[in-house]
């Protein structure tokens, strides 16, 4: 299967960023996991949370930011990529004058329900 990012209309997740799922079982029909393209304005932060079940991949893309991981507070850059478990609380602000942007891939697929705010 393919998608094209063209084609795929972006909206809000509860923590905040704007994503677009580039790939997700509720509309492709992949089964093990999710993969979307993400967006924090500049000056933006999302909402501190976590997944209960899934595991998340970010990988940077352009832009810079602040990552908070648990208790561990880390500059992100281009080419960076941040493996949150399921349970580790997590944010992720712009700090920039610029979008930052970046991939997340999720399994268990992204989901609503699986997102708790902190």
């Amino acid at each position: 299967m393919k998608t094209s990012r063209k084609d795929i209309n972006s909206y809000l997740t509860r923590d905040g960023s704007e994503i677009r799922e580039l790939m997700h079982p509720d509309v492709q029909g992949n089964t093990q996991q999710s993969l979307a393209e993400a967006k924090i304005r500049p000056g933006g932060k999302t909402r501190l949370h976590k997944h209960l079940q899934s595991e998340e991949l970010y990988y940077i893309l352009s832009g810079s930011g602040q990552m908070t991981l648990g208790t561990k507070l880390f500059q992100v850059a281009p080419g960076d990529t941040i493996c949150i478990l399921p349970g580790m609380s997590h944010c992720l602000e712009n700090t920039e004058k610029q979008e930052l942007v970046f991939l997340c891939c999720c399994s268990p697929p992204y989901s609503h329900t699986d997102t708790e705010l902190l």
